[in-house]
């Protein structure tokens, strides 16, 4: 039986849908009074288990006749106020992940990780997986947290797991748009007029959980693979969500010096509001860097193609619009 830590999340969600498609037995993980709207529609077919991955011991009873595991529970946030909770969530989380694994000799881990885990310098453009970690402050805390999960992963295969690992890029998908990469199209929605010069690498959902199904029996060991599609100037992306939603895109490029105090002036505002910053000082120190993730390795060996980018604004943009007629 397969297990999905996190499965009520926005990945973790279209795993199970991939996995009630391909009819496989399996369990969801969450935490208890978790949120589980994003899969109201299967909910007939869903098996729930509470618990957290930061509980050890809950951890290792909802393993029980568990034999393959998907393990999407993380935090992405780049909120400097939740560095604490990223580290420990996405580091002590799947520490705990990989030993209950080897607890209950589970024959297969596929652990969800994040392009951020393979470094980023200066004067660099092209990253693929074999991308040697640096230390650089082009690296986030939440990349940082995600390179130290990985390295548990790494020793949980020394002590016999089988594993492997997908690093998509930034995840596109309809949710709910104060959260996450979603927040993206809710800018463009109320016609923000700013925008930062830099790249956007993208991938869509449903493409990363077949990925992420297809390396469920693949023959590779412990080994990365990028998700990722391409990528695109944040001008150019924000004009093409802006057309579909008939909006005025973003026209101002906010300058290095801009930068800073926005990310201040963010950092402020998702305090009081509760909600995540736009632009923190990590990512403000990105601005004007173009780096492209090589999803080769994925397309040759797992004869995949990514869906189109076009293809996948329009699933977003219609969803976002349905969801929002009628309201200013």
């Amino acid at each position: 039986m397969i297990a999905v830590t996190g499965a009520n999340g926005l990945l973790g969600s279209f795993i199970v849908r991939e996995l009630i498609a391909h009819n496989q037995p399996f369990v969801a993980l969450k935490r208890s009074g978790s949120d589980t709207s994003l899969l109201n529609d299967v909910a007939h077919n869903i098996t729930w288990r509470d618990a957290d991955v930061l509980d050890a011991v809950a951890l290792t009873e909802a393993f029980q006749d568990v034999t393959h595991v998907f393990h999407t529970a993380a935090i992405v946030s780049f909120n400097p106020r939740r560095a604490k909770e990223v580290m420990d969530i996405n580091v002590q989380g799947t520490r705990h992940v990989v030993n209950a694994c080897l607890m209950h000799g589970v024959k297969r881990l596929v652990h969800i990780s994040s392009v951020s885990a393979l470094g980023r310098q200066k004067d660099q453009r092209h990253i693929d997986e074999s991308n040697k970690w640096v230390d650089s402050p082009l690296n986030s805390v939440y990349g940082q947290s995600k390179y130290f999960a990985e390295l548990e992963v790494f020793r949980a295969q020394e002590e016999g797991l089988s594993t492997v690992m997908l690093n998509p890029s930034v995840i596109l998908a309809p949710a709910d748009w104060a959260r996450s990469s979603a927040q993206l199209f809710k800018y463009v929605w109320d016609e923000k007029k700013f925008y930062i010069d830099g790249y956007l690498n993208y991938v869509d959902v449903r493409d990363v959980a077949s990925l992420s199904y297809q390396l469920l029996n693949h023959p590779a060991e412990a080994e990365r693979f990028i998700a990722s599609a391409g990528n695109i100037t944040f001008s150019d992306f924000f004009s093409s969500i802006a057309r579909k939603f008939n909006k005025k895109s973003p026209s101002i490029k906010l300058s290095k010096n801009l930068l800073s105090v926005v990310a201040s002036f963010e950092t402020f505002r998702s305090n009081v509001m509760g909600t995540e910053p736009l632009i923190t000082k990590e990512t403000a120190r990105l601005a004007g860097t173009e780096f492209l993730y090589d999803n080769a390795k994925v397309r040759k060996g797992l004869n995949f193609e990514f869906q189109p980018f076009d293809k996948t604004l329009q699933w977003c943009c219609e969803y976002y619009t349905k969801k929002n007629e009628g309201k200013k």
